[in-house]
């Protein structure tokens, strides 16, 4: 329990706050009691945006430019000067002094808001970048995974409006067909991103979205749908309003996506096997097969749906299924994912070519195949969960958004989530260095960058995803740091970001070895490198908010982990 006082002062701003409050006692809080009503939020103006036609709109503008216009000027409680520390209590990882926002804070609003896409009157996400560049490529579309952060921000700071048009939105998306060139994808697949385009002249807009067709590669989006699931459950704990989850479409929706994944097929494990360039990593990097962040993201989709789906005809079968999964998934995930120093020693000792029930390689991972920089990099305490895990392959990359999820999904027990924290404080320098933080690590280079990557001139070595540092993962680490009450990392990369980030122009990504350089072809003004940095400002001013990201762990999905001599999940 916390015990604050606050004093304030006639102009409504915080003084001083008292916290008996330890990092201890934060461990154990539970961040999942979220108020069980919406927010009492001023949502009365003059006229509702909702109710204004376009033909209102002042003429010169699209309909989408005029209501953001009015939008960014609208008086309102929406005005970021007005939340997220400026007139909030002090974050109760405080020292008792009084809460002054930083000066990015400001600004990083003001550029949130100025990247919101508009459609038919209403907020429906944020683009990419604010980017001026001629050559804008796909940087001018709302991307599904790009808009979860700054959905989080909106969340946190009392404006759940364009998150349920977000939702609502993509899922009428997925029910347009989806083909590439003669072949027809699954119906639960959602966008990967989508636009609005403009017809000043017919005073028209229509969206036009992108599952994959038009990507690099042309691979579907598997981590879309999940982060979709994964933000319909935030969007539900913040407010309290369980209708939206509730409307028939959005059950539908849910099940769709989950019957792409728990449809029978030939697999023997209970992961995911995706191509490469389906996720975050959205290029061949080397992820194919069953990549930890997909596995992860699975996890917590599947757990989220859990909370979401109506206990009905089609929605108990589904969760019967479900329930089924995550005790295999979490087993696998936790037994053959995990290394640790012991999990690396016995690898190191394994014999090969075991053909039984009673194999203890499994995969036949070969001995030799151990890179030379993991017996260094792995710390006498600390863990983590590797970057793949197949017949005879093992990545033993470390990536952070796979590691974090695990945490936040409780898909990491309590002392691997432990392991992964101590990892990331013992390896500050190669995961965080001068920006935080290492989308992966360490960096493919030379002779493997050309077979991996197949000479990729954008994924050079430490540069965007061969071991680039990406500012948005802050609001993963924060999250972690968070649930398992070691603010003070969160708080010390934040500092570390708060030096450059805003004057370097809120680059999407940086480059070398401790991520010194701006990326040579990061774009400015990313969305997402402002809403994360929001994000974990606002994490650590009110660690409650961790209640719409983070799922407890389930005691019932807790097994013993001694391994099983058969295969049967």
């Amino acid at each position: 329990m916390f015990t604050i006082t606050v004093d304030t002062v006639p102009n409504g701003r915080i003084r001083k706050v008292d916290s008996s409050a330890s990092v201890h006692e934060l461990g154990e809080y539970d961040f999942s009691r979220l108020p069980d009503k919406p927010k009492n939020l001023n949502l009365d103006r003059q006229r509702s945006f909702d109710e204004r036609s376009l033909t209102d709109l002042p003429s010169g503008l699209s309909g989408a430019d005029a209501f953001c216009r009015a939008f960014d000027t609208a008086d309102s409680v929406y005005s970021p000067s007005k939340r997220s520390g400026y007139n909030t209590p002090t974050s109760q990882f405080g020292h008792g002094l009084a809460f002054e926002p930083h000066p990015m804070i400001g600004e990083a609003w003001d550029s949130l808001r100025r990247s919101m896409v508009c459609f038919r009157g209403q907020p429906v996400g944020t683009i990419a970048a604010l980017d001026n560049s001629e050559e804008k490529l796909n940087y001018d579309q709302v991307f599904v995974r790009d808009f979860v952060p700054s959905a989080l921000a909106f969340l946190m700071n009392g404006e759940p409006e364009i998150v349920k048009n977000f939702i609502l939105k993509t899922l009428r998306l997925q029910s347009w067909e989806k083909k590439v060139d003669q072949f027809h994808l699954g119906a639960g697949v959602m966008p990967a991103s989508f636009k609005v385009l403009h017809d000043p002249i017919r005073n028209t807009e229509t969206l036009i979205a992108d599952f994959g067709e038009s990507a690099i590669g042309r691979v579907a989006p598997v981590d879309s749908g999940f982060w979709w699931i994964i933000l319909l459950r935030a969007y539900t704990k913040s407010t309290g309003d369980t209708s939206l989850a509730e409307m028939p479409e959005c059950q539908k929706g849910i099940r769709l996506i989950l019957s792409l994944c728990l449809s029978e097929g030939f697999d023997t494990f209970p992961t995911l096997l995706c191509a490469d360039g389906c996720c975050m990593i959205d290029r061949r990097m080397g992820v194919y097969g069953y990549p930890i962040e997909i596995q992860a993201l699975f996890f917590m989709a599947l757990r989220s749906a859990m909370f979401l789906l109506k206990q009905d005809g089609p929605g108990k079968e589904l969760i019967e299924q479900i329930v089924k999964r995550l005790h295999a998934l979490s087993y696998h995930m936790r037994s053959y994912f995990w290394l640790d120093l012991k999990q690396l020693n016995d690898i190191y000792r394994y014999k090969t070519e075991e053909y039984s029930h009673t194999a203890v390689n499994k995969f036949n991972i070969m001995p030799d195949s151990l890179p030379e920089w993991v017996f260094d990099f792995m710390p006498l305490s600390g863990g983590y969960f590797v970057g793949n895990v197949g017949p005879s392959n093992m990545d033993f990359r470390w990536f952070c958004l796979g590691n974090c999820v695990a945490i936040l999904s409780s898909l990491a027990t309590k002392e691997q989530s432990t392991a992964i924290m101590d990892l990331i404080e013992s390896r500050w320098g190669e995961l965080v260095g001068e920006m935080p933080l290492k989308v992966c690590y360490p960096a493919i280079e030379n002779h493997e960058w050309r077979i991996v990557t197949g000479c990729d001139p954008k994924n050079t070595r430490w540069s965007y995803h061969n071991a680039g540092s990406w500012p948005v993962l802050l609001w993963l680490l924060t999250a972690a740091c968070i649930k398992t009450g070691r603010p003070q990392i969160a708080r010390r990369a934040i500092e570390l970001a708060e030096t450059r980030l805003s004057r370097d122009g809120w680059p999407e990504y940086y480059d070398g070895k401790v991520g010194r350089f701006v990326g040579k072809q990061a774009r400015k003004n990313q969305t997402w490198s402002i809403a994360g940095y929001l994000v974990a400002k606002m994490l650590l001013e009110d660690p409650s908010h961790l209640g719409m990201i983070s799922i407890e762990e389930d005691k019932q999905l807790k097994p013993v982990l001694k391994r099983s001599s058969s295969w049967t999940f």
